[in-house]
Order: structure tokens, then sequence, then C-alpha cells
């Protein structure tokens, strides 16, 4: 506290570590993108179509992201329950 009772800044500023690694993941992106222009065909059960390689691999990243997401709020759920019965019995 200053002496008129207001809060001193800490005196950080500028660009933390977190947006440096932001910024620097947003670039290795535009890059891999720039790089998988070339349209690839996908086929899936009765869906037949050509997409951008880049589209196709970073949408089986999200949709590899939602299992996992998933599995670990299943596993999560079921340990929870487990904790539950324990402590009942």
């Amino acid at each position: 506290m200053s002496e008129n009772g207001m809060p001193v800044e800490s005196g950080k500023g500028g660009v933390g570590a977190g947006a440096i690694f932001a910024f620097g993941g947003l670039g290795l992106l535009a890059v891999f993108i720039l790089q998988n222009t070339e349209e690839v065909p996908v086929d899936f059960l009765f869906w037949n179509v050509t997409w951008p390689l880049w589209l196709v691999i970073i949408l089986s990243a999200v949709l590899g992201t939602f299992v996992w997401i998933g599995l670990g709020i299943m596993r999560r759920h079921r340990r929870r329950k487990e904790r539950r019965q324990a402590r009942r019995g």
C-alpha cells in the first residue's frame, strides 16, 4: 500500500510467457496450414468429400481432444462414485 492507501502495482508489465507461447503456436499453425493446402479425398461411411489436408488434420485433432476429455470425465465420475460408496459402507 502506498501512503494514500492505494495499492501499489507490482511493476509487472509487458508480454508474459503464456502470450509468447500462444503467439508462437499460432505462427506454427499458420506455417502448417500454408504448407498443407493440397486437397485430399475423405471417405467416411457414405460421405465422400474433398478437403484441404490441413483441415482434415485439425478436425481429427479436435475430435480426438473431445474423445480424450470425455474419457477423462467418465473416469473421474467412476472414481467419485467409488469414493462415495466407500464412505457409505
